[in-house]
């Protein structure tokens, strides 16, 4: 990985805003690209009311030199080492169509060029902004503790392992190390994706870029900066995108193998009559000719159509694909692993069980507006998921008094004249009161079976009742698992950061029964890349950070766009814009549409330019005809291509439709 992404200006703060994505024109290619494209929409309806030459040739002119400059000189540079590639030879033949005439065929053939190396470029660029933008979560200072006691200011940088510093409430965590001294609640959901804070005590272990949310940690460093969890992510990140598409190596070949072939095929078909005596305009017609009807842009057509309709269809219903190769890889998929956070669920904890203890004179009401009052100052998450039940009950919160939050236990206030707690059943019950409070513990633990965080309430010192809060499901998570499984032929498997027990239960409510938990970043990618290495083809889908490498080595990566992370959203190849987990599956089945619409397209424009191509070489194939059968060729393959633009080719893809 380059040490330039491991850089930071020291500068930089924890709360510096984030760093600019590259915008579009920013980019060379994208301001040729766009140069290129407005010429060539110029000149094409001048061309076509029959105005004089004048008026539209410098505008196609303007077309092929700010579309085709660059691709050229890549093409030339590579011929110097040796190589011919397609890029050159698209340049060849769109120069080759100007000298006869077609001089529209050879613009359109320099725009679709240059608009896929913008659109590469723009990709490339923005992911380099994500994960370098990554390392902003980590902060640039840390308190380090002296021998003597004191403090002092550092760079995080300049830590080395062994040193002991300081993490106040608030403040973010500077090395991946582990806890010497203190507890406090540390929000680790950008390495782990686990929603709720974690209590974290002497022996722990924290990782760089984490919020601690309460309570002082003194924490020994154990990884140098460069090592950190964070570190390896933007590492993991990097590499998987280098070796994302081994099929482009195969692509590689093919073109250069085409390109040889067709440059030895054009100078054959116009020197070998030459050398028979044939006129040099006869044979020069000939090749042009030849030039033209085996000029792939129909080919070209045949592709694109198809997948960039399917892309444009699924942009309307919130699912952003963003690349025609992507688009052609979901297809493709034949496993999918999800995430649990954020992907299957919400993302935000809710109370989901309300239970009042039999004698203490509350009913579930009651009990949520004793415990939202009690919580109602603390900005724990749990809290706020309490404070917001009793919102959606339209309960009037009494004021609480007294307000003291101790971490890893809970809350305590002053509520009516009575003392009030809320916090873990086994931290808030001494061990010489559990007997007494058996039936209080023995509910608490039932809900922590199924995977719930329990949250007890006690009034005056005895147990009320017991709050169960977890993260709520998505309404079409059960749905979209089974579709995906219709679709693969294969379960999906969960892969989670969270506890085992949280993701047995959520497994067993979508129908999932092959579940991985307590995954760090590098072991989701670990999982990935073991099915990768079995054969399969896997599609990943998730939402935070810690899914980012994952996303990037899987063979498709979707991201949940409204909660998930910004690494995550650049680094997956797709982005559910609305957060409908049902529209995974149905952007499955239409890049399965398109892929079937690319192969009929490719046996149309073969069939076509074989017959083209053997008519010319075999007999004498008029130029008009020629470009008219090269032309309506390519016509028909695009309008065959664009039918995924419909509204009714989406509405196919639901699941529904096929059963």
């Amino acid at each position: 990985m380059p040490s330039a992404l491991l850089a930071r200006p020291a500068a930089a703060s924890a709360g510096a805003p984030p760093r600019r994505r590259t915008r579009v024109f920013a980019l060379a290619e994208a301001r040729w690209a766009a140069a290129a494209t407005v010429a060539f929409l110029l000149a094409l309806p001048l061309q076509l009311a029959a105005a004089p030459a004048w008026a539209w040739g410098p505008l196609y002119a303007v077309a092929y030199v700010t579309g085709g400059w660059e691709p050229a000189w890549a093409g030339l540079q590579a011929l110097r080492g040796k190589a011919l590639d397609v890029d050159l030879l698209m340049i060849v033949a769109a120069l080759g169509a100007a000298s006869i005439g077609q001089v529209m065929d050879g613009a359109l053939l320099i725009v679709i060029f240059s608009t896929s190396g913008a659109l590469e470029a723009l990709a490339t660029a923005r992911t380099a902004d994500s994960v370098r933008g990554l390392l902003d979560l980590a902060p640039t200072t840390a308190t380090r503790l002296l021998d003597d006691g004191s403090e002092e200011t550092v760079t995080t940088e300049g830590l080395a392992v062994g040193d002991t510093i300081l993490i106040r409430p608030g403040e973010r965590v500077g090395a991946d190390g582990r806890v010497l001294a203190g507890a406090g609640e540390v929000d680790q959901a950008t390495i782990t994706g686990e929603p709720l804070p974690v209590l974290k005590e002497v022996g722990d272990e924290v990782f760089a870029g984490t919020l601690n949310g309460t309570g002082a940690l003194r924490v020994k460093v154990e990884r140098d900066a460069s090592d950190s969890v964070i570190a390896r992510i933007v590492a993991m990140v990097e590499e998987a995108s280098r070796t994302k598409a081994p099929t482009q190596l195969f692509i590689e070949k093919i073109e250069q193998r085409y390109s040889i072939g067709m440059v030895i095929a054009t100078l054959a078909v116009f020197g070998v009559p030459l050398a028979f005596g044939a006129d040099l305009t006869g044979s020069l017609l000939r090749a042009m000719t030849f030039m033209i009807v085996a000029s792939p842009c129909a080919v070209v057509l045949a592709t694109m159509p198809p997948l960039l309709s399917a892309i444009a269809n699924a942009g309307r219903h919130g699912v952003l694909v963003k690349s025609a190769v992507v688009m052609e890889r979901l297809g493709q998929v034949d496993a999918v692993a999800l995430d649990k956070t954020g992907t299957l669920t919400e993302g935000t904890p809710q109370v989901v069980d309300v239970l009042p203890l039999a004698g203490s004179g509350l009913d579930g009401p009651g009990l949520v507006a004793l415990a939202a009052a009690a919580e109602h100052p603390s900005e724990h998450p749990l809290a706020r998921a309490i404070v917001e039940a009793a919102r959606q009950r339209g309960l009037h919160v009494p004021l609480a008094e007294d307000f003291v939050s101790t971490p890893g236990i809970g809350v305590r206030a002053t509520v009516g004249g009575h003392a009030v707690a809320v916090g873990a059943p086994a931290r808030l019950i001494d061990a010489r009161e559990r007997a007494e409070f058996a039936g209080a513990l023995a509910v608490a633990e039932s809900l922590e079976s199924d995977g719930r965080t329990a949250a007890l309430v006690q009034r005056d010192g005895l147990p009320v009742g017991v709050l169960g809060i977890a993260d709520r499901l998505r309404p079409d998570a059960a749905a979209t698992v089974t579709a995906l499984a219709a679709l693969t032929g294969s379960a999906p498997v969960l892969l989670t950061g969270d506890n085992p027990r949280a993701a047995a239960r959520l497994a067993g409510e979508v129908g999932i029964t092959d579940v991985c938990a307590g995954l760090l970043p590098q072991d989701k990618v670990a999982a990935v890349r073991q099915q990768e290495n079995a054969g399969r083809r896997v599609l990943v889908i998730g939402d935070g950070v810690n899914d980012a490498p994952a996303l990037a080595a899987a063979h498709a990566g979707v991201a949940m766009g409204r909660a998930g992370s910004d690494l995550a959203r650049e680094t997956a190849d797709v982005v559910i814009v609305r957060d409908e987990l049902a529209a995974v599956p149905r952007a499955v089945a239409l890049s399965r549409a398109a892929r079937r619409l690319v192969v009929q397209n490719l046996v149309i424009a073969s069939v076509f330019i074989s017959a083209l191509v053997i008519w010319d070489l075999a007999g004498h194939l008029p130029l008009p005809l020629g470009v008219l059968g090269h032309e309506g060729s390519t016509v028909l393959v695009g309008l065959n291509g664009l039918r995924l633009l419909r509204e009714a080719a989406w509405q196919r893809t639901d699941p529904a439709n096929s059963r």
